[in-house]
């Protein structure tokens, strides 16, 4: 199935959970924050909402400096 990963097209297992292409992604779910289809979505629906097709997801992730 196709959606789009920060402006990419990606392609993904039918049912995939939010949660789980961070996984897939090696990212840390405590440094970033992810919208879907415009929309910012809390942590707590991530293992819930399963992408569907033609799906938007932005990942952004933050760094620390000085």
């Amino acid at each position: 199935m196709r959606v789009y990963v920060n402006g990419k097209e990606t392609e993904v297992a039918e049912q995939l959970t939010v949660a789980a292409l961070l996984a897939e992604k090696g990212l840390n779910p405590d440094t970033v924050v992810v919208e879907h289809n415009l929309v910012i979505l809390p942590k707590e629906k991530w293992s819930r909402l399963a992408l569907a097709a033609e799906d938007q997801v932005e990942i952004v992730t933050f760094m620390g400096g000085g």
